[in-house]
């Protein structure tokens, strides 16, 4: 028997989140404070007390979701839990990945991912970049909507989340066609999302080259666990592959269904989320259909038993994607 681990990107935060898992282990704790020193601000205030604006501005969530997926994870190990033969992550998550698999260390990473954010924000001016979530429709139905609404502008499918959900990005006039398009080809909903940095698409190519560079001067190691990458539902290893893949990866769309399903194809038992919140369970439970495939959330204290219990009789099988 063998398991996954999956970690979330931006879009899970919340005021307030871990902090049922923090009164049980004081390593989430220790974790926050360990980001917080990096950051030279005090990152488990901000997540407890807010103010949710800046929370949720991307130079600050993402170090604020590294440090929760992986003081999840060493919480999870803390309680005697087993090691994943896959991990990925959706978008941001994917840095979670590398970390927990040993590539990274944790406080590069929490230093990589608030520059990562900074040049995120500063690519595209506040206001001129949007992201919109389109249900209902076919993958090639939503990327024809954006080739019908871009004109002189950007707009392209950036999250393929799952069969039915894809997300676009791109220029705001661009996005806003691109939603009259697909209601116009039958999309049930196209729903505006509260962000202003179009992730995953081609306007953060110049943000991904400065991270490129930046990740010039981080040392990175093979993996000591199986990393599947969502952009190209493939396995990397060796550290120059690695560091031009995580420079690339912002502009580049997110496959997440195809990862998921090449996930289960390798036969795991479970696919449990590390990290706050449960937006990557709901996505894969839609996703595959797979019997005997269990999806969890390590949430909070309960889930994390629960989780444990499924896989105390895994073992350190090899998977392969």
């Amino acid at each position: 028997m063998s398991f996954a681990f999956v970690f979330p990107g931006q879009g899970s935060q919340s005021v307030g989140m871990l902090a049922a898992l923090a009164q049980s282990d004081p390593v989430v704790r220790a974790t926050f404070d360990e980001a917080s020193a990096v950051l030279g601000y005090d990152l488990w205030n901000l997540i407890q007390e807010g103010p949710k604006e800046r929370l949720d501005s991307t130079e600050c969530t993402q170090p604020a979701m590294l440090a929760a997926g992986v003081a999840t994870w060493r919480l999870w190990h803390n309680r005697g839990g087993g090691e994943p033969v896959i991990v990925s992550g959706h978008s941001l998550g994917e840095f979670t990945a590398f970390v927990c698999a040993g590539a990274i260390d944790f406080g590069a990473a929490i230093d990589l991912v608030r520059f990562r954010g900074q040049v995120m924000q500063e690519a595209v001016p506040l206001g001129t970049g949007a992201m919109a979530a389109i249900l209902g429709l076919e993958d090639a139905e939503v990327e024809q909507a954006c080739r019908e609404a871009a004109g002189a502008q950007v707009v392209e499918a950036a999250n393929f989340n799952s069969p039915g959900q894809v997300v676009i990005a791109g220029q705001t006039e661009a996005v806003q066609r691109a939603i009259e398009a697909a209601k116009a080809r039958g999309a049930k909903k196209a729903i505006a999302l509260p962000v202003s940095v179009p992730s995953h698409s081609s306007l953060m190519r110049g943000a991904g080259q400065r991270l490129g560079e930046r990740l010039a001067s981080v040392e990175i190691r093979a993996p000591r666990i199986q990393c599947l990458s969502p952009v190209d539902v493939a396995a990397h290893h060796e550290p120059a592959q690695i560091r031009a893949h995580l420079s690339q990866q912002l502009s580049r769309p997110v496959q997440w269904w195809a990862t998921v399903r090449a996930i289960a194809k390798a036969g795991v038992e479970q696919m449990i989320e590390c990290g706050p919140g449960k937006v990557l369970t709901a996505l894969n439970r839609r996703i595959e259909k797979r019997p005997g495939l269990e999806f969890m959330a390590l949430e909070d204290p309960a889930s994390v038993d629960a989780a444990l219990a499924a896989t105390q009789a895994a073992g350190q099988g090899v998977a392969h994607v």
